[in-house]
């Protein structure tokens, strides 16, 4: 999906509309590779709730991976993988969706289908994507951090959440996710291009595989560097109950003052070394 927003935002890219075969198979192609990266979101979630409201030595991204396969066996790393794969394939096909009606109505207000213009319509595509699938991902980090819960069916939890923390606990988190998703279809996108034009005038790649391999994995480390505090904030946000104990986080701001309060500047990173992967 981000590389075909990547390459709708390019300025030689045509400004018509995505072919709707290539609309399907982008929305469906989170999904499909789910099923490969399902253990190293449950290691991220893993890490990002290490030390709540302390400082200390954190285990790393290889020690938490063999602690989840020893104590809770290899099927852990498949923890919320239902909500997961809902959650992708809405949230694929929202996405892309939603990218030329957004980038219709900017048309319609600016005038102008320039990069900008893309790149804003993809950030909005993203966020309103985003809020719609919020209950999903609430249920994919509860299933994936508890594995009590996780051996449990997704659609008792959410009875759970709603019972005992009302409607709106569903979309904790959701300011975060909003933030996260925007940020990372603008600085991919913005850093994608800048790095392409960059490296094609001072080195000798020209237009082709290893020039967009080398610009995406740029992109893809920048966009990472970008948002991973945000996520960390979102997933914070969506585990309350299990953060209580260093008080209730008010809202996304009050969450990154408490963690760097409390655990320090660089816990905004914890699980940064997953999110390249």
């Amino acid at each position: 999906i981000s590389s075909g927003l990547l390459a709708s935002a390019h300025p030689h890219h045509p400004s018509g509309p995505l072919h709707p075969r290539l609309n399907v198979s982008l929305g469906g192609s989170g999904s499909e590779t789910w099923p490969q990266t399902s253990g190293s979101h449950v290691v991220k979630v893993r890490l990002q709730m290490q030390l709540v409201g302390q400082r200390g030595p954190l285990d790393g991204l290889g020690r938490v991976f063999m602690q989840i396969l020893k104590v809770e066996g290899p099927k852990a790393l498949y923890l919320g993988l239902g909500p997961a794969l809902i959650r992708s394939l809405l949230y694929g096909g929202l996405r892309l969706g939603l990218y030329e009606p957004c980038k219709y109505v900017c048309d319609l207000s600016f005038g102008s289908t320039n990069v900008f213009i893309k790149l804003a319509a993809g950030a909005f595509s993203g966020t309103i994507a985003t809020a719609l699938t919020n209950p999903a991902e609430v249920l994919k980090v509860r299933l994936q951090m508890n594995s009590n819960d996780g051996r449990g069916s997704a659609f008792k939890l959410m009875k759970q959440i709603v019972s005992e923390e009302g409607l709106k606990a569903l979309w904790k988190g959701v300011g975060p996710a909003m933030t996260r998703a925007a940020a990372l279809t603008a600085s991919q996108l913005a850093t994608y291009d800048e790095s392409k034009q960059t490296l094609a005038k001072w080195t000798s790649l020209s237009e082709g595989f290893h020039l967009h391999l080398i610009s995406s994995a740029v992109a893809g480390t920048m966009g990472t560097l970008v948002t991973t505090p945000i996520d960390m904030v979102k997933t914070r946000l969506m585990m309350q109950k299990e953060s209580n104990k260093v008080g209730i986080y008010r809202n996304g701001l009050h969450c990154a003052y408490q963690v760097v309060r409390t655990e320090g500047p660089l816990a905004l990173y914890k699980g940064y070394a997953k999110d390249p992967i």
